[in-house]
């Protein structure tokens, strides 16, 4: 009668990730190492909890033997050290463990809403406006943009109820009127919007909505760093992988982007590596397609290189970085993107977090045509919103070469300090 009680417990413990943590091994990172029985995604969740948690990959050993996997990740903090804080080594741990699981982000009483359309100047300004005039508070937001799209998944939450918005007539006016102001003059077949309950992994779901919507196919119709990542695709046909190789600008969070489209297009990563130093990565995967086998076309190896390409630049950063750090009231989103729109800015990427009484906002902006910003505008920009309030935080490598403004360092994502606060107050889980 013991029996089935005992094999559930044998298949648990051999579903279940082994994790080891080791901070003697390497000099200047922390060694990850997580052993696990082999599904199609696993990789992605193991790399989405690291950067959940706000910790950078700097190098990564990817190894995959028959239903097994085995993967060793070298991270470091925010600030570039080890991780030495036993409740975050043991949170790592945990969460590694339960990858399996395939948890969500779970935020209830809110309402999710997904944009996708032709960016233009002022967008912004007309979607947040919109939600303005229909009594809605954004508490989180994320903004894409890339070769002229702009994909956002914004939640919401009614002002006079502090739930989600549960009118359906006004729902469906709502997403009406976002649709026609995605639509503009010229996008009247490709817009898309969608309200819902649902929640997800915001960046992987910005991920699907920028491919859906057909980005990477896009030629940039603003200028863009002549720094493009290289994506080549290659055989290894007596070994039946093919292998992919990238090289492009080290950032926070590339390894995900780039696993994570790997994944979405129905690829299996077998064996990897990745490899940082200084501010270049380099990246090589052994893929198969999730039927076994490997990219058999011309065709095939354009559209893996489109899309690793496509997923590489999304985040990367275009312009001046600006944080914004204020009292929450409603109406304020509507009104900062207002002034935005009526001086010439551009928002090119935004994370926008909103907790009980504060607003904690970042915006990349450009002018109209994807070059950065007069300095004059910015200050006036700033004199307008609040200079104490809204502050530059980062400039594009341009204003370094002329002179024409003071270097200033970059500082850590807003947006990961306070999730990185909330969830230490219990306010959010490690996935969120």
């Amino acid at each position: 009668m013991e029996w089935p009680d005992e094999y559930e417990k044998l298949l648990f413990r051999m579903s279940t990730p082994s994790v080891v943590i080791d901070n003697t091994g390497c000099a200047n990172a922390t060694r990850v190492m997580i052993d696990s029985a082999r599904k199609h995604g696993i990789l992605l969740e193991a790399v989405q909890v690291l950067i959940d948690m706000n910790l950078s990959i700097k190098k990564a050993y990817i190894s995959s033997d028959g239903r097994w996997f085995m993967d060793v990740f070298h991270v470091t903090d925010v600030n570039g050290e080890k991780i030495t804080d036993d409740s975050v080594l043991k949170c790592i741990e945990k969460s590694l463990g339960t990858i399996h699981y395939g948890k969500q982000k779970c935020i209830e009483g809110l309402t999710a809403i997904e944009l996708t359309g032709a960016d233009r100047v002022g967008l912004l300004s007309e979607v947040f406006a919109v939600l303005s005039n229909f009594k809605c508070n954004v508490v989180e937001a994320n903004v894409w943009t890339h070769n002229g799209r702009v994909a956002s998944l914004i939640y919401i939450k009614d002002i006079d109820s502090g739930s989600s918005t549960e009118d359906s007539n006004k729902v469906d006016r709502m997403e009406e009127m976002l649709r026609n102001v995605l639509k503009g003059d010229n996008d009247i077949r490709s817009a898309r919007t969608l309200v819902s309950m649902a929640v997800t992994h915001t960046e992987r779901r910005l991920h699907q909505m920028m491919s859906a919507d057909g980005d990477y196919e896009r030629k940039p119709i603003i200028k863009t760093s002549g720094d493009r990542p290289v994506v080549e695709v290659q055989d290894s046909l007596e070994k039946g992988y093919s292998v992919v190789h990238v090289q492009c600008k080290d950032r926070t969070k590339l390894m995900f982007d780039v696993v994570c489209a790997l994944t979405d297009i129905q690829y299996v990563v077998f064996h990897a590596t990745v490899d940082t130093s200084g501010h270049r990565a380099s990246l090589e995967f052994f893929i198969r397609h999730t039927d076994g086998t490997p990219i058999t076309s011309e065709a095939e190896k354009k559209h893996v290189i489109q899309c690793l390409r496509a997923a590489i630049e999304r985040r990367a950063s275009q312009g001046v970085r600006l944080e914004l750090r204020t009292a929450d009231r409603p109406g304020l989103l509507a009104d900062i993107m207002r002034t935005f729109r009526e001086n010439g800015i551009n928002v090119t990427r935004a994370e926008i977090l909103t907790t009980t009484s504060e607003a904690l906002n970042i915006f990349y902006v450009t002018d109209a045509f994807g070059n950065p910003c007069d300095s004059k505008v910015i200050e006036s920009v700033r004199h307008k919103i609040g200079s104490n309030e809204l502050k530059v935080k980062e400039l594009p490598s341009i204003y370094h070469r002329r002179g024409d403004e003071p270097t200033l360092s970059a500082t850590a994502s807003l947006g990961s300090i306070v999730r990185k606060n909330l969830y230490n107050l219990g306010l959010i889980n490690s996935h969120s």
